[in-house]
């Protein structure tokens, strides 16, 4: 943020450099819009901040919930796929579907010999 106060020194020596005097309307102006420049440039200096402090304490909440995880499933490693799972454990029985397609293939050769 330190780049953003140079600037504004930078524009506030331009000023002087100009001349800008303070009563008359465009001093007024710009000593103006130096303030609310400034003041933002504050204001996001705050933010910068806050958003470093909230950083560091999510990784300290990162750091304590990988504690937890460690301290419940140890070393554990958690698979996508289920090894226990296997095929073989079911008998999936399609002689049934048998007779539903011969009534099927009759029904198609009805139509098709007319």
């Amino acid at each position: 943020m330190d780049f953003l106060y140079e600037k504004i020194s930078y524009l506030r020596g331009l000023a002087d450099g100009l001349d800008v005097k303070a009563d008359t309307k465009e001093g007024k102006l710009f000593n103006a819009l130096m303030e609310v420049i400034e003041e933002i440039a504050d204001a996001m200096d705050d933010i910068v901040e806050e958003q470093d402090e909230v950083n560091e304490y999510l990784d300290l909440l990162d750091e304590d919930l990988s504690l937890v995880e460690e301290e419940l499933f140890g070393d554990m490693e958690i698979d996508e796929y289920d090894d226990d799972y296997d095929d073989d454990d079911y008998d999936f029985d399609f002689d049934d579907d048998d007779e539903y397609d011969d009534e099927f293939e009759d029904v198609d050769s009805k139509q098709f010999e007319d």
